[in-house]
């Protein structure tokens, strides 16, 4: 199955999942418009790829693993919704469309990204699973990837040092929570899904997704300033214009280009010993790497 194909399966399986459990309570129709236009407005779905792709090492993909890819990609919308608004971000434009305060209002994209977030919990919590243990541990790891452990702490350092000049442990430090947090879980719940895990196998698929999960950062900082807006579907040079820290702005566009290099041998090498089942996995770092939006 090439990258394309495996994307295609993904994208329809978890975006299935997605609608099959989103509109289903009429008093909160206006507030599931919001949270559908987020969640369907042309995202990659990487991070449910990832979940995917890491339960293809250990056996077939079951319903547990729809909802660790949904309640992720849940997590990661409500968290581009807030990204956003005006008080974090103040964006405009998001994958080439309006933002969610934009498109309606910001009282009303706050409340869309509070119900995402419990939408995710909601989907991994529900008893129609019978799996309370790994259900358990599912939710634990997702609570640990986008909460003060994970992906708000790392937003909340970003805001603090808007302006300032950090090193580059910190800069890490940083993305490590904000965006290598949740493409950790991603992986993780992929595999845990199966209920067919070892602590050696979770070792080798974290090492997998630390590399990848800074890359693909270090990717980010790198198109903000090689790709144009059409391209990125969002403002080009954000990050320069909000006087972000950025990994060209501390080690050259160059040094960062080699980092980015560095970080998909450390992954390719992480998950080798999968052998030929890895394969998606390998895909999906190369993609990471080499994209320009």
């Amino acid at each position: 199955m090439t990258l394309d194909d495996f994307s295609q399966y993904a994208r329809h399986r978890v975006d299935d999942y997605l609608m099959q459990n989103l509109g289903q309570y009429q008093p909160a129709s206006h507030l599931q418009d919001a949270m559908t236009y987020s969640l369907f407005n042309g995202g990659k779905r990487v991070r449910p790829m990832l979940a995917y792709a890491s339960a293809s090492l250990f056996g077939e993909a079951n319903e547990l693993t729809d909802a660790s890819a949904a309640a992720i990609e849940s997590i990661h919308a409500y968290s581009l919704i807030h990204d956003d608004l005006p008080a974090m971000d103040d964006d405009d434009l998001r994958r080439g469309k309006p933002t969610c305060h934009i498109q309606y209002d910001e009282a009303t994209a706050i409340l869309a990204g509070d119900a995402l977030q419990t939408f995710a919990f909601e989907l991994l919590s529900h008893p129609k699973h019978k799996n309370t243990a790994t259900q358990l541990q599912l939710i634990q790891e997702l609570v640990h990837a986008s909460g003060r452990y994970g992906m708000v702490t790392g937003q909340m350092i970003d805001l603090a040092n808007v302006g300032k000049q950090i090193n580059i442990e910190a800069l890490e430090q940083m993305h490590q929570h904000k965006t290598g947090a949740l493409i950790r879980a991603s992986v993780r719940m992929g595999a845990i899904s199966t209920g067919a895990i070892s602590e050696q196998d979770l070792s080798a698929l974290d090492a997998y997704a630390a590399a990848i999960g800074l890359a693909f950062q270090v990717q980010d900082d790198i198109i903000d300033i090689t790709s144009d807006t059409a391209t990125l579907g969002k403002t080009q040079f954000s990050d320069e214009e909000a006087n972000k820290p950025t990994y060209p702005k501390l080690l050259g566009l160059e040094g960062a280009q080699a980092l980015a290099q560095t970080l998909r041998q450390q992954a390719l090498a992480a998950i080798s010993p999968f052998g030929d089942a890895a394969q998606p996995l390998v895909e999906l770092a190369n993609y990471i790497i080499d994209r320009n939006h």
